[in-house]
């Protein structure tokens, strides 16, 4: 959905592009990926305190920071018109990079999160619903977008961050779902207190695995047509 507001953000930062002159795009791509690295280390040591919750809250700065630096690198390389294969290829790549490490930063956090286990599951589905954009891309397709984006992904899970903020600093120990069903603890991937950070981990999972199968399917109509 907030994929589509691709074209209104170009629209918005054009005035800001201008004033950038000759920068390498790139610098922006790296400089992207360090203030996201920052930010992971905060999620991941974050705890349920009100120091946590100032922790969790300047992580979500920093991502939103990160998001508009990566926003602006591939607007200035086409402002200057050096846009070519390699910075798409970087900037991809930084992207996969930071999708992986934010939801394995949540992961790790043992104040919010049971088993690391559960990260590293989001951030396989997260890759695999992304692999399937790239891969129709590379049998003649297009690029796919269909299904759980990237921004949603990101919303929702700024969204769950935020609210883990909010229990950090409010002394609030989330929602016990043991009694609900046998298999609740599923829906949050082996967690049985839903909060901010198992919300954000059980919507990437799940959102990879709806990502994967409709980009599958239209990948497949694409190919079986032609």
């Amino acid at each position: 959905m907030f994929e589509k507001m691709r074209d209104t953000w170009t629209r918005a930062v054009h005035p800001l592009v201008l004033r950038m002159g000759d920068l390498d795009p790139s610098v922006l791509t790296w400089t992207s990926l360090v203030i996201s690295v920052v930010a992971f280390y905060l999620l991941a040591i974050a705890g349920m305190d009100s120091s946590g919750a100032m922790m969790i809250l300047a992580a979500v700065g920093l991502v939103l920071l990160a998001g508009i630096f990566d926003a602006l690198d591939g607007a200035l390389a086409r402002h200057q018109g050096t846009a070519g294969p390699y910075g798409d290829f970087l900037d991809h790549t930084i992207d996969r990079v930071v999708d992986v490490g934010l939801i394995l930063a949540i992961g790790y956090n043992a104040a919010y999160v049971v088993d690391p286990l559960a990260g590293w599951a989001a951030a396989l589905l997260t890759l695999l619903g992304s692999y399937m954009g790239t891969q129709a891309q590379s049998v003649g397709l297009g690029r796919l977008y269909g299904g759980f984006s990237r921004a949603d992904r990101l919303v929702v899970t700024l969204a769950g961050l935020l609210w883990a903020a909010w229990q950090a600093g409010t002394g609030g120990a989330g929602i016990d779902i043991s009694g609900v069903h046998e298999y609740a603890n599923c829906v949050l991937l082996g967690n049985d207190v839903l909060n901010g950070m198992t919300l954000a981990l059980a919507v990437s999972f799940w959102g990879g695995v709806y990502t994967f199968l409709v980009r599958f399917v239209e990948t497949r109509r694409g190919l079986l047509a032609q």
